[in-house]
């Protein structure tokens, strides 16, 4: 069925034009659509109600199926026009060996037609046995010259299967046997192969070439010669689609103003929305990768019920950040190689309270006053220097806060008339140090520390909730060993193992805060408070695999890694 459309159909000399051109050119007219589109659906208009096969529908349009699928049909599927159901189907195809025996006749038939060939011109050797109708007969080296060592093989051993040559032993000839030489026998397999082309090519009979096609028992037998095999082909049955009748339209993608205006949205067709479509990527912020773990360590403390302490103050005066906490001023934490000190503005104010800051001065002098406002401690026995304690630094560990709370706690309970409230405090936050920068040390990192003040306190208590605490995290085996730090005794570090990296690892420090630096605060007597305290960069590094703290935290940061990290849950 010959198929003419509004566009251009044919080339020069009505010959017709090139059917990959003509599907990937451009729109032609107003409609939108490329000829071969409109070939298509004028072809599926003409056919309706029936539905069309796509390789009926490509020898229409003239053009391969490949290009009618690929060029036309997905396309105006897309557009709802047209509506496409796959068929699956298995068909016979020529490997290139059958491909080439197609062209040029079977290896037996071109042996055969030599043979007759070299007879009628009087053969190359050996006189004839007799018995045979072949005459004298060719050598297989003439053969072999003639249509090559590998064709002469199969040729031979397939014409000799068939009776058609016989091998003249003492002279090595091959000779056409008499029934051969009377009648040459048809070559049944080129014709098969070519059967099966055509089929595959779509070039066979309206009936669909059942007849042409060869049966089941030759196309075996072509097989086990590996010169055709089955290939799983698809095809699509076509029908019109919903907007079948708005394809020729000019497709709207959005509703304007003027259309609103002038009315012309009443004749416009517009292209469906996919409500379904991935929309674009949104480069949208992601949270950095210690922010992740940071968060996590929040909710555990949340979920036992700690309250989160104040801690937005990275400058923080010497007093607060040593001398509260009972550090000696001659300490070497408080030396240049270990802290940042400020500059400008290089001193600030003590604390307003002037009966406490005298109380901190006497427990670090010692003598009577001393042990008077700490219940017995003879203290450092130094010269405690109010200028000292007024430089300004960066803040070392994040203690500091704990301890402008506890001061806090101490002036409340004084104001409640001695009524103390317990509490439980946490905080997560940048602290500093004048490290050498290697693959586990910063000048800047983060501290978590959680603190429980109350009457009684032990360090039952302490291993209780440190317990507790890294349980949280997926850590059930943790052992402690004593250590020292100026302001905690009993300290202790703890020690967990881990199961990924199968060793003990040192996960945090903890310890019961001196009554040199509770009592000058304030507090009562009885008061205990117990604490502990971990880094933030060591877990999340143990959590995403990272082995230089430099990648994870600083101008070294790769930004990828961190929209690639996953979301963090503390199970080690």
């Amino acid at each position: 069925m010959a198929i003419k459309t509004t566009a251009e159909a044919t080339g020069p000399a009505g010959h017709p034009a090139d059917a990959t051109a003509t599907a990937a050119g451009p729109a032609t007219g107003s409609t939108g659509l490329a000829p071969l589109e409109l070939a298509t659906l004028d072809a599926v208009d003409a056919a309706a109600p029936e539905p069309q096969s796509s390789t009926d529908l490509a020898a229409a349009v003239g053009v391969s199926h490949a290009v009618l699928v690929d060029g036309v049909l997905k396309t105006l599927a897309a557009r709802e026009a047209l509506v496409l159901t796959p068929v699956l189907h298995e068909a016979w195809v020529l490997t290139a060996e059958g491909t080439t025996y197609a062209s040029t006749g079977s290896p037996e038939a071109q042996l055969v037609t030599h043979l007759a060939a070299a007879t009628a011109a009087g053969g190359s050797g050996g006189g004839n046995d007799g018995g045979d109708g072949g005459g004298s007969g060719c050598s297989l080296a003439d053969v072999d010259a003639a249509l090559g060592a590998g064709m002469r093989k199969i040729g031979m051993q397939q014409a000799m299967r068939q009776g058609w040559v016989v091998l003249h032993q003492p002279t090595k000839t091959l000779r056409l046997s008499a029934e051969a030489a009377a009648s040459p026998p048809p070559d049944h397999v080129a014709a098969a192969l070519c059967a099966v082309r055509d089929a595959a090519a779509g070039s066979s009979s309206d009936d669909g070439g059942a007849a042409a096609r060869p049966d089941e028992g030759v196309l075996k037998a072509l097989a086990k010669r590996k010169l055709v095999v089955k290939k799983a082909t698809k095809t699509f049955t076509i029908v019109g689609g919903p907007r079948l009748a708005d394809a020729r339209r000019p497709q709207a993608t959005d509703l304007g103003r003027d259309a609103l205006v002038s009315g012309a949205w009443r004749s416009l067709a517009f292209k469906p929305y996919n409500f379904a479509a991935a929309g674009k990527p949104v480069d949208g912020g992601h949270l950095h990768t210690l922010l992740k773990v940071r968060e996590q360590f929040r909710l555990i403390f949340l979920e036992m019920g700690f309250a989160e302490m104040d801690s937005a103050r990275y400058v923080e005066s010497s007093f607060w950040n040593f001398d509260a906490l009972f550090q000696p001023q001659q300490h070497p934490a408080r030396d240049e190689h270990d802290t940042f000190f400020l500059s400008s503005p290089e001193l600030s104010r003590l604390p307003d309270e002037e009966d406490y800051v005298a109380r901190v001065k006497a427990a670090h002098c010692g003598g009577p006053d001393g042990a008077a406002v700490t219940g017995g401690s003879r203290g450092y026995r130094y010269a405690w220097s109010a200028a000292e304690a007024r430089k300004n630094i960066l803040r070392t560990h994040t203690t500091a806060v704990s301890c402008r709370m506890l001061r806090e706690l101490a002036t409340a309970t004084a104001a409640a008339g001695g009524v103390f409230t317990p509490a439980k405090m946490f905080s997560i936050d940048r602290v500093f140090r004048n490290e050498t920068l290697d693959a586990t040390h910063l000048a800047e990192f983060h501290q978590i520390e959680g603190l429980v003040a109350d009457r009684g306190l032990s360090l039952g208590h302490l291993k209780g909730v440190i317990h507790t605490f890294f349980r949280k995290m997926g850590m059930d085996r943790l052992r402690f060993k004593p250590t020292h730090n100026p302001y905690t005794e009993p300290s202790l570090e703890v020690h967990a193992f881990h199961q990924g990296l199968g060793k003990w690892v040192e996960v945090g420090n903890s310890g019961m805060f001196r009554p040199e630096m509770l009592l000058p605060m304030g507090l009562p007597p009885d008061v205990r408070v117990i604490a502990w305290g971990l880094s933030l960069e060591r877990p999340t590094m143990i959590k995403y695999g990272v082995s230089n703290i430099r990648d994870l935290f600083g101008h070294k940061m790769d930004l990828d890694a961190i929209q690639r990290n996953p979301i963090c849950r503390i199970t080690f």
